[in-house]
């Protein structure tokens, strides 16, 4: 991953292949940002002046590259757009600080170092562009470059991939103090899980499959000192957990169920987190229309963000345990495969009638939360990319929060808000809950059509364990992105929702949930 360092160089004397400042949309034109004082120095006073003359106007998001003038040891300076200019005494929003420096990572793309003087007014403003910086350099290219004529040719000719920026130098923060050595670690260690995510999010099912995630988590429990328990086929059979079973039957790569537990000697609370991981989504016997198949390599984003989330607090040290649960199953159709009208028996006994195989990911994480639920934790989080609906009702870009309680699904959305990742509360109407009494079972799996996002999370209440406070993540819509990359937004997959279990765990940990 591209390197941090806090740099106790000025920006008139970094020698990097580029300086990134920040400009921002003022009442008359483009404004310079603090932190690049400097900077507008060697312009003579009018580097607004410059921009403004090539079209900038401080937009959020938008990139301007110039060649640096003399008094610099650069050769190209990058405004990168922060949005409008903060009202008197105010300081610059977060967010746009991490979206900024992300636009600047990327169009700085097979660059060795950068320098990074966006303003940093305090320990917060430097771990956010650290994190944007961090999180726009990433670049999936495990599949690009193969060794072969062609690929040869075109690394030649500059044609290949570029390489992500090599080295992020980090100015106007103080590499002396210990908050922002801290603040550089964190994101550092909450980044590289991210990029972590994505990675899988964005590996092909042919070899991303549930016995080959859960060989992942084996692997990172041993290097991060994290107890992995894996329950295969076998193990389900005996255990009774129908959903798991019942959705992975029907491929040739067996479901699993994985355990990560980071534990801390000196916890008082215990966090569970449970992860859809629905390795890939054919829809099974339902089977999906097509234009809808091409993408459902990222229906385990919810796994992936749980086990990203038990690695990031394990490498923090975060004083509470962390339970990450990823139910992994392929869903597939073929002559084993379950049939709409099958009746499952779920590891909590209650027996669920299916009417639609491709309502799947609401059965795995029904057998995965009843499981979390017998180890009495203090709250559960399940993370999904689970309905459609929610993306109808919330877009692409914001993620859907259910809870059985109000004030922790309240925390949650108030986390999220503050780590940049947008979401919205929303309802469990008890009214929806009628629409999934079947005839012939305890429950259905499809209920109503309007509000379906709302009655999957219906459905997986009914799964988790009494008095234990429990809240639903529907992340379909932010979890892969299939447009052009903004901010450090990537194409492909996100991480979306880690950011905020990461700081859901570290509010637990310190009993400030609000």
């Amino acid at each position: 991953m591209t390197a941090l360092t806090l740099s106790t160089a000025g920006a008139a004397t970094l020698r990097a292949d580029a300086l990134v400042v920040g400009v921002a949309k003022g009442a008359k034109g483009p404004v310079v940002a603090p932190g690049a004082e400097a900077v507008d120095k060697a312009f003579d006073g009018k580097l607004a002046t410059v921009l403004e003359t090539l079209g900038a106007s401080g937009a959020e998001g938008e990139v301007t590259k110039l060649p640096a003038p003399a008094g610099l040891k650069v050769p190209v300076v990058i405004a990168v757009g922060l949005g409008s200019v903060p009202e008197k005494d105010a300081a610059f929003d977060a967010e746009a600080l991490r979206r900024a420096a992300g636009s600047a990572s990327r169009a700085l793309a097979g660059s060795k170092k950068a320098g990074f003087a966006l303003p940093v007014a305090s320990v917060e403003d430097a771990e956010a562009v650290a994190e944007g910086a961090l999180l726009g350099a990433y670049a999936f290219t495990a599949y690009q470059g193969g060794e072969n004529k062609l690929a040869s040719k075109d690394k030649q000719n500059g044609n290949g991939p570029k390489s992500p920026l090599a080295e992020v130098a980090l100015l106007g923060a103080k590499p002396r103090d210990k908050a922002f050595k801290a603040a550089a670690e964190r994101a550092v260690a909450v980044v590289e899980e991210i990029n972590r995510a994505r990675d899988l999010i964005n590996t092909p099912p042919n070899d991303l499959y549930p016995e080959s995630f859960a060989a992942v988590a084996t692997a990172a429990g041993k290097e991060h000192g994290i107890k992995v328990q894996v329950f295969d086929e076998k193990a389900l059979v005996k255990g009774g957990f129908g959903g798991l079973l019942g959705v992975g039957q029907g491929s040739t790569h067996g479901p699993r169920l994985v355990k990560l537990a980071y534990t801390h000697p000196k916890a008082e609370k215990t966090l569970a987190l449970v992860g859809k991981g629905i390795t890939y989504d054919s829809g099974g016997i339902s089977l999906k229309p097509a234009g809808h198949n091409e993408t459902m390599k990222c229906d385990m984003s919810g796994a992936a963000a749980v086990f990203a989330t038990v690695v990031a607090a394990a490498r923090l040290g975060l004083q509470v345990n962390v339970t990450g649960w990823l139910a992994l199953a392929e869903n597939m159709p073929s002559g084993n495969a379950t049939r709409p009208g099958d009746v499952l028996r779920m590891y909590s006994g209650k027996t669920v009638e299916v009417l639609n195989t491709d309502a799947e990911g609401r059965l795995v994480l029904g057998d995965a939360l009843t499981r979390a639920s017998e180890e009495k934790p203090d709250a559960i989080v399940d993370v999904a990319t689970l309905t459609g609906a929610m993306v109808l009702a919330l877009g692409h870009r914001t993620f859907g929060i259910m809870a059985n309680d109000d004030a922790f699904r309240t925390s949650i959305h108030e986390i999220a808000e503050e780590v940049g990742e947008a979401s919205w509360p929303m309802p469990l109407p008890a009214d929806l809950r009628k629409g999934m009494d079947s005839p012939t079972a305890d429950i259905a799996n499809m209920g109503e059509r309007m509000g379906g996002g709302l009655v999957a999370g219906l459905f997986l209440k009914e799964f988790v364990g009494e008095g234990i406070a429990w809240a639903h993540l529907d992340i379909a819509g932010p979890a892969f992105h299939e447009g052009a990359p903004y901010g450090y937004t990537p194409k492909g997959g996100t991480g979306s929702a880690v950011r905020t279990l990461v700081k859901l765990a570290e509010r637990t940990a310190t009993g400030d949930l609000g």
